[in-house]
């Protein structure tokens, strides 16, 4: 596998909640991206289902402040209606802070069920006061599943594996003993 190889990351987190939801982990009527790096990941994925897959679902995401001209309010894309099932798309996980942030603001909107998160990466990090990572904490604390398209320990494995255009090996020894490290130390 070449980096040349690589797909859409669209593709990746279609393919990973399409992958959840018929486990039966997740069933979903629309996506939501948290502003900012949030937003591009729900845009595009739902366009990677509609494309792809023929499901045409729709997307939302919020704005950092409230907008009271133009198209005005807090939230851009599907209107939010009691009973839907939003699925919350983002790219990393450090201490589930977005989540936190994102959630009262989905069910102040309306009556919404959150059924799960898609990431693009679990970095693995145990919270600061536990040795339980940032996902399990926030499994726990809101009752829906997390999934990602990686965890970072399969990353590192993958990259340790893979070439560069120069033919040269991707990681170091010096990069793969000090990713050891850090994740025997911060890792849960």
């Amino acid at each position: 596998l070449s980096l040349h190889d690589a797909l859409p990351i669209c593709e990746f987190y279609a393919k990973t909640l399409l992958a959840a939801r018929d486990a039966g982990r997740i069933e979903f009527d629309m996506i939501f991206g948290p502003a900012y790096k949030g937003i591009p990941l729900a845009v595009s994925t739902a366009i990677a289902l509609t494309a792809q897959y023929d499901m045409g679902v729709g997307y939302t995401f919020d704005r950092k402040e409230r907008k009271d001209h133009g198209d005005g309010g807090m939230f851009v894309g599907t209107q939010l209606r009691d009973g839907m099932k939003v699925l919350l798309v983002d790219d990393v996980m450090t201490a589930g802070t977005a989540v936190r942030e994102v959630v009262p603001k989905l069910r102040e909107a309306a009556d919404v069920q959150i059924v799960g998160l898609v990431l693009s990466v679990d970095r693995m990090e145990k919270t600061r006061d536990s040795n339980i990572s940032a996902v399990a904490a926030v499994q726990q604390e809101f009752g829906f599943p997390v999934v990602s398209i990686a965890n970072v320990r399969e990353i590192f494995d993958a990259a340790s594996h893979m070439t560069g255009d120069d033919g040269l090996p991707l990681l170091d020894e010096d990069i793969k003993t000090r990713a050891k490290e850090y994740l025997d130390t911060y890792g849960a």
